[in-house]
């Protein structure tokens, strides 16, 4: 009788079976976070007395403009060497791109309504909003609104975390990352990748930049950020 035939009889190799235990695993894995990543978040404007068992939540940074207005004054300070702590609103006022200008009176109706469209950055596939901070519990939150190009579905990209000093200064530290409703940091296959994808995010001002990295010290204290110059 022929390998073959005592092969069919005795039924696969152990190899066989571990390497389809892990592609049946692989398989469940990816479709489960994909239905996760899909699942909307409850977004709330401020932490709830009680949380609904298995929900996520996504509690929004304040944006208010009043509290904000000082936000000026402040990247003034900062960019003349200056140490400061910048509130919420105005970490979130500095970030929030100013309005889209009126187009002009001989624009034809289609560049008009183009240039009233708010500004997205995207590769064709996906394209993000414009990001929200929220400063809680001595960590930074930074919430982006995604929209999958393909699918048409809006989902909330969400990371937490504190600052740890880098190469080139002090550099963003997330503790969770959130894609929707997936918890990344439970997928080690990929939470490498999407976290250099979401630190990648250019959500700095460019006019920090050069004075962000002389910085002596990074804190979060209340509601605010308190930056340390030497």
């Amino acid at each position: 009788m022929s390998r073959k035939t005592d092969r069919s009889q005795q039924g696969p190799g152990w190899g066989e079976v571990i390497l389809g235990a892990a592609l049946s695993l692989a398989l469940g894995t990816a479709l489960g976070a994909a239905l996760l990543v899909l699942r909307p978040v409850t977004v709330a404007k401020e932490e709830p007395k009680e949380r609904a068992r298995g929900a996520v939540y996504y509690i929004e940074g304040s944006r208010d403009a009043a509290k904000g207005r000082m936000s000026l004054a402040k990247r003034k300070a900062f960019l003349e060497g200056q140490s400061v702590t910048i509130t919420e609103d105005e970490i979130n006022a500095m970030l929030t791109p100013p309005p889209a200008a009126a187009p002009k009176p001989d624009a034809k109706a289609k560049g008009a309504e183009k240039a009233a469209e708010p500004a997205k950055s995207g590769n064709g596939y996906l394209s993000a909003g414009t990001p929200t901070v929220r400063l809680h519990d001595g960590k930074l939150q930074v919430g982006v609104p995604v929209t999958l190009e393909l699918l048409g579905q809006k989902i909330i990209v969400q990371a937490k975390g504190g600052f740890v000093r880098g190469r080139e200064g002090f550099e963003y530290d997330p503790e969770t990352i959130y894609l929707g409703s997936c918890p990344i940091e439970r997928l080690p296959v990929i939470a490498g990748l999407v976290r250099s994808k979401f630190l990648s995010l250019d959500v700095m001002p460019d006019d920090f930049r050069a004075n962000w990295t002389k910085l002596k010290s990074v804190s979060i204290e209340g509601n605010a950020l308190k930056l340390q110059m030497p």
